[in-house]
Formats: structure tokens, C-alpha cells, sequence
């Protein structure tokens, strides 16, 4: 890292809205697309956008899904998307959360 940048961590997002209540349960799609809006909230909020994550790791209870689903992310991550790790898992803390997605970025 070069002097002066510095590292921003987004702990695991689920697909929670502002009323903290889950989107989409049953639709990975929704689940996927909300998580990643949260991320997007929590970027701005330190003065970055998705354009400066370089890594993602993400739990996903049903692997399937995900694989059918995962162009999802293509709706915020550039044509270049940032390093990632997928981690099939057997349940979230919420039991109807499919997904979990954490970010690192670098500013």
C-alpha cells in the first residue's frame, strides 16, 4: 500500500434495508442485489465507491443459487471486478439471509 492510501473494511453486509428488516427472502437475486446496495452505503459513507474495493468475500448458503445469480454483482462492481472468494456455508446468523458479503477497499 502506498503511503498515504488507506484501507477501508466492510464487515459482512446481509440483505438488510434501513428498517433493518431482510429483503427478499427466498431470492438470492434480491438478496444479493440489497447487500450490495448496503456496501455501497457503507463505501460512501467513507468517501469510496465500489470502484476502490479490491476484495470480496462472500458466504452463501446455497452455492447453486449464487452461480445462477452472481451477474448480480455485475450491476455494481466495474468491468474489472475486484479479487473474491465465494464460501459455500450451511446458515447465517438470520436463517432466511442467503448471503453475506464482506469488502475491503483502498483509497
Amino acid at each position: 500500500m502506498a503511503s498515504g492510501q488507506k484501507l477501508i473494511f466492510v464487515a459482512g453486509q446481509l440483505a438488510r434495508d434501513e428498517h433493518g428488516q431482510l429483503v427478499g427472502k427466498g431470492d438470492m437475486a434480491a438478496q444479493i442485489r440489497q447487500t450490495c446496495k448496503n456496501i455501497g452505503i457503507a463505501l460512501a459513507a467513507a468517501g469510496a465507491s465500489f470502484a476502490n474495493v479490491v476484495e470480496t468475500i462472500t458466504f452463501v448458503t446455497n452455492m447453486q443459487e449464487y452461480r445462477r445469480h452472481s451477474a448480480v454483482r455485475g450491476e455494481f462492481f466495474s468491468a474489472e471486478p475486484p479479487t473474491s472468494t465465494s464460501i459455500g456455508i450451511a446458515e447465517l446468523a438470520d436463517p432466511d439471509a442467503m448471503i453475506e458479503i464482506r469488502a475491503t477497499a483502498v483509497m
